[in-house]
Formats: structure tokens, C-alpha cells, sequence
């Protein structure tokens, strides 16, 4: 038998005795480290001389010594299992067990030890050598135990991207995890300081340029991005170089859904079309959120869509005193309502059914309800649908967020936040009109109250209903054709935690009648976007270009003419204003013709591109 099996076997033995023997295994290890800690400080304290030893003493010393050392350990936990064997918290415990060893029977002993023939210093040298044994005992058996796991032979040889907190914490939990699928071979990190470091025997071993020659070496078959804040940008180069060296990439859950519990770092899954254009990490500074939200009653509109939804359930993590959700989707509603509170039973004071088109309707809820804080996210939001119906982008864009705003007021609502869009900027489109109109609206709410009512815009909004990104897959999944209006057509993407990150953090750091808008990165051509998704899916679909329709941009823009583009707060956060309009300068007919004043410029490759007019100050009245 090998050293090796047999330190296994004895190992199992442990396991198998249960969780009181392995515990009382390690007092008796601890015991006979202070006993030996004892003896060795005693004896060299008188030069190795037996004679001078009163082992009577010694013996009684190191009795309670280890008396104590027993209930300071389960004081602390250090007995009970709380901590991974071997870990810096275990570490922590043994050195606070040691330390109260130390001082309950060391301060006796300092002052009367020459009493009783035992050195005064005894303790001073003792203390630390028993934690010494005692800490590289446990020290010597992690590694004994890591050193026995066998992986599964179907493990796949995995280079880690990313050498902080995550990929060291990533590359553990490989080597640790005897039914991991991945086996870490290798580092990459752009950091030279972290050049040739190592991080439980891993090597890194290169540079993101790297890639290509260090999964030749290494014969890797898969790359794990282990970085917090990645962004799109940064993902889809990553990407293009791991395909180009035959390597599949993974990724691990956003840093939040790891801290709420909502995943774990081994949850990897495959890198998605989601990741490589609509990641832009933004930090939310808590102070400035919690403050406005806890404690208060905060009201969503449209809270049983994309938007709202997410909205409701960041909300909800500040612990307002009352959170209502309103909708005239009851389906929604219950669909929110069970993402948050566990289920849908749609008979709780938290779910409002109404329209915010019905302004009796929507003044009763305010004054029977009084919300403090408002977040607007009710809209329509399909711009071919609304080019063909007009009026009903005037009805719910235009009057509905009227509504809510004259209902707000009568409340005295302190913090309202609308939520616009960047076809709002210099718009071109039904929907950008409508939005536009609803920004001034809000501003003229915010002169008339006094209060800090404002907007925020930002582009388009990964994974909502009806969307480009769920389009194209059941396109996809469908066969084809795969349908773009432009091959040089650009948009803007967020996810939709990250969108409603920057809406909740727009209402602590926003002022009155301003437009906040998130530095979105570099637009993404939706051509590019479509490629990918064919690769990603390995079938062969072809794409057909159809023309721009009217309304649309070839490139969407978040800060419009005549804006500016201040950052006082936040370095990713726009803060611009725009003029306000009050209710009785509303004119609907000249609203409505300066949206049908288009004009058709023609383009070299796919056909016309519609452009209305963004002279939008004399649409109005």
C-alpha cells in the first residue's frame, strides 16, 4: 500500500466516524500541541535542565490549559464545524482560542510562576508555538486531503481569464471540487505585476494576446472568464480570440447574483449573445439610493412589463414601507408579484390594476394610496406599431404620463422618475415625439412642484418583450430568413438590471426637470449582432435586408441638439435638461403633422432611410 492510499484510508476512516469524533480528533491534536508547546518553552527556559522542572506544576498547568482551550474553541465555533478545515476563518477562531489559553493562565502564571517553579515567561513562548502546531497541523492535512482528490476523467482542461478575487477564488474551487467539469491548466491576466504568479500550483501564463499560443500549450479546451465587470466590449474581444484558438468560453453570473445569493461561483454557463453586447457595468452607490427609498411608499407604473418589473424588484432590496405596483396587465402583474413576494395570488394591497390612460382612475389610486416616491415605466414602445397608430402613442405616452404627473402633484409626490428613451434625442419617430413630449412634461412638472422630477434615457433594453434579441432567435430557430432593415445599422444595448440600476440611482443624484442618460459604449452594428447569433446557433440561416422603416434611424443618438452633456456625479452618467411644456400648450393636430413631415433620403445598400424632422420646440404649439 502507497503512502498516498493510505493516507486516504485513514482520511475516509475520519469522514465515516462522523462530526464528533473528527472534532474531538482535532481538541486531542490541539491538547497535545500545547502540552508539547509546554514542556519545549519550560525546558528551554532552563537550558534543557530536567532537574529544574517541577513537572507536578507543569502537568496542572497544562491541564487547565487545555481545559480552556476546549471551551474557548466552542465558544468560537472552532469545534463545532463552522469553519472549512484549514481556512483563513478557521485560522482566525484558532488564533482567538490560543489567545484567551494564553492569557487565562499566562497572567496567573506570570505573576506567581516563581511561586510554584514554573519560568513567568512560559506562556509567552508556549502561546505561540501551540498555534504554530496547531495551525501548520491543519495546514499539512488541507493539503494531504486536496492533494487526494481525483478528478473526473471527463474534466475538461480550462484556462481561467482573470487573476483577482474571482479567478483565485475560480481556480480553488476547480482543484477543490472533485466533481468539478473544469481543470484549471492555466492563468491569463493583462496585469504584468501578476506575470508568472501562481495561485494554488496555476500558473499564469500569459497576456489576453496570449490566448492563442497559451491553449496550444496548455492543450485547453475551454476559457472561463472570471472578471466582476466585464463589459460588452471587452467580452466580445475575448470571445473573437478564444474561437480563433478552438477554445469554448464560459462565464460566470454577474458579481451581484453572486452576492444575493441568486448564484454560485460554480454556476459557469455559456457565453451569450446578452454578454457580448449588453454588459455596461455601472456602480451604484447605495448611500445615494437607500436614503430616498427605505421607509417610503414608492409606486412603479407599468410594473408587469420588462422594465417595471425589474424595477420593482430592485426597489423592493431598499425595504420601502409600501411598494405598489400598477398595471393594466394582470398577467404581468401576477408574474412581478411572484418574482418578489413568492407568489401570485393578486389579492394584496402591493398590485394596482388600472391604465394610466384613465386620469379618474389613476388621481383615486394617488389619493387613496399617497405614494412619496414615483417611478414611471408605463409607455408604448413598438416603433413600426406606433407609426401606424399615432393616436395611441399620444394617448399613453403623451396624456398617460400627464396623468400620472397631475395625480403626483396632488400628492405631493417628493422624487418622480420618468423613463424615456433615446429616440427622444433629436427624434425622428411617432415614439420619439411622444417620449420627448413626456420628458418636457416632466420638467414642467418639476418647475410647477418644485420637486425633483426628472427623466432618464437609454437605448435599447436587452431580453423585454418583443425585443430584437428574442426576434431573432425564434428567427433562428425557425430556419430563417433572418430579417434587417440596414446593413450599416447601429443601436445601443443595456440589460435590463443594469438600465434599471441607473433609473433607481437617477432619483438620489438627479435634480429637478433633468434628463439622465447612461454613456452606453459604442453602439453595435445589428448586422454583427445577427452573424453572431447564426454562429452561435450552428445553423445556416441566411439574412435579408428590408429597408429602413419610417421613423427609424440608421444611428440612435441619447444626447440630442442643443443638450449638453455634463457629468458632475457620475463618470458614465449624462446630465442634461430640456425645455419644459405645460399641459395647455398640448396640441395634438400640430403634434401630429410635424411627425408626418418625413423626408426620404436614399442609401447605396438597402434601400431608403427615413428621417423626420428634429425641430420637435415648434411641434407642440
Amino acid at each position: 500500500m502507497t503512502i498516498a492510499s493510505f493516507a486516504k484510508n485513514q482520511l475516509d476512516k475520519i469522514r465515516a466516524r462522523g462530526p464528533v469524533s473528527r472534532f474531538g480528533t482535532q481538541y486531542l491534536i490541539d491538547a497535545v500541541a500545547w502540552i508539547f508547546a509546554l514542556i519545549f518553552a519550560v525546558l528551554l527556559r532552563y537550558d534543557f535542565d530536567t532537574s529544574q522542572v517541577s513537572w507536578r506544576w507543569l502537568a496542572a498547568i497544562a491541564v487547565v490549559t487545555i481545559l480552556i482551550q476546549a471551551g474557548a474553541g466552542w465558544a468560537v465555533y472552532l469545534y463545532r464545524g463552522r469553519h472549512p478545515y484549514g481556512s483563513f476563518a478557521e485560522v482566525r477562531s484558532l488564533l482567538y482560542t490560543v489567545f484567551i489559553g494564553a492569557v487565562l493562565v499566562g497572567v496567573p502564571v506570570a505573576l506567581f510562576g516563581t511561586l510554584i517553579q514554573v519560568p513567568r515567561s512560559a506562556f509567552l513562548l508556549a502561546g505561540p508555538i501551540a498555534f504554530v502546531l496547531m495551525g501548520g497541523i491543519r495546514y499539512v492535512k488541507r493539503l494531504i486531503v486536496e492533494s487526494l482528490i481525483e478528478h473526473d476523467e471527463e474534466a475538461e482542461p480550462a484556462l481561467v481569464y482573470g487573476a483577482g478575487y474571482l479567478g483565485s477564488t475560480i481556480v480553488r474551487r476547480m482543484l477543490t471540487d472533485r466533481n468539478s467539469l473544469f481543470l484549471p491548466v492555466g492563468i491569463i491576466d493583462d496585469s504584468p505585476a501578476r506575470r508568472n504568479s501562481w495561485f494554488d500550483g496555476v500558473r499564469v501564463l500569459g497576456t489576453g494576446n496570449d490566448i492563442e499560443a497559451v491553449a496550444a500549450t496548455t492543450e485547453a479546451k475551454v476559457l472561463v472568464v472570471a472578471i466582476a465587470k466585464a463589459d460588452a466590449g471587452f467580452l466580445r474581444e475575448i470571445n473573437d480570440r478564444a474561437t480563433a484558438a478552438g477554445l469554448k468560453v464560459k462565464v460566470l453570473p454577474p458579481l451581484e447574483e453572486i452576492l444575493e445569493g441568486k448564484s454560485r461561483l460554480r454556476d459557469l454557463r455559456d457565453i451569450s449573445i446578452e454578454d457580448l453586447i449588453g454588459r455596461h457595468p455601472v456602480d451604484t452607490k447605495i448611500e445615494s439610493i437607500a436614503g430616498y427609498l427605505k421607509g417610503k411608499r414608492v409606486l412603479v407604473t407599468g410594473a408587469g412589463g420588462s422594465i417595471g418589473s425589474e424595477l420593482s424588484r430592485q426597489i423592493y432590496k431598499f425595504a420601502p414601507s409600501e411598494l405598489i405596483m400598477l398595471d393594466h396587465d394582470e398577467t404581468g402583474l401576477q408574474s412581478t408579484q411572484i418574482s418578489i413576494f413568492g407568489h401570485g395570488l393578486l389579492d394584496t394591497p402591493d398590485v394596482v390594476l388600472a391604465s394610466i390612460r384613465d386620469a379618474d382612475s389613476v388621481m383615486d389610486i394617488f389619493q387613496k394610496r399617497r405614494p412619496e416616491v414615483v417611478f414611471h415605466a408605463a409607455a408604448l414602445k413598438h416603433l413600426p406599431m406606433l407609426e401606424q397608430f399615432p393616436d395611441e402613442a399620444w394617448k399613453t405616452n403623451v396624456l398617460g404620463t400627464l396623468n400620472v404627473l397631475e395625480a403626483a402633484q396632488s400628492v405631493g409626490v417628493t422624487t418622480f422618475v420618468n423613463i424615456s428613451t433615446d429616440k427622444a434625442a433629436n427624434p425622428t419617430s411617432i415614439l420619439g415625439h411622444s417620449k420627448r413630449v413626456a420628458e418636457k412634461l416632466t420638467a414642467w412638472a418639476a418647475q410647477k412642484s418644485g420637486q425633483r422630477y426628472l427623466s432618464v434615457r437609454f437605448g435599447n433594453v436587452i431580453g423585454s418583450r418583443g425585443s430584437m434579441l428574442p426576434t431573432f432567435t425564434a428567427l433562428i430557430e425557425a430556419g430563417g430568413p433572418l430579417t434587417i432593415t440596414h446593413p450599416d445599422v447601429t443601436r445601443f444595448f443595456m440589460t435590463i438590471p443594469e438600465a434599471c440600476q441607473l433609473v433607481v440611482q437617477a432619483g438620489g443624484i438627479g435634480r429637478p426637470a433633468e434628463v439622465l442618460i447612461l454613456d452606453m459604449g459604442e453602439p453595435v452594428r445589428i448586422l454583427d449582432v445577427a452573424q453572431r447569433m447564426i454562429d452561435m446557433s450552428g445553423q445556416d440561416v441566411a439574412i435579408v435586408y428590408t429597408g429602413l422603416r419610417p421613423g427609424e434611424k440608421l444611428h440612435e443618438e441619447l444626447v440630442g441638439a442643443n443638450e449638453t452633456d455634463e457629468r458632475p456625479v457620475h463618470p458614465k452618467i449624462s446630465h442634461t435638461a430640456v425645455s419644459p411644456i405645460a399641459p395647455e400648450n398640448l396640441d395634438k393636430d400640430r403634434w401630429t403633422e410635424r411627425c408626418k413631415q418625413a423626408y426620404i433620403t436614399p442609401t447605396p445598400e438597402g434601400g431608403p432611410e427615413a428621417v423626420r424632422s428634429a425641430n420637435h420646440e415648434s411641434s407642440l404649439r
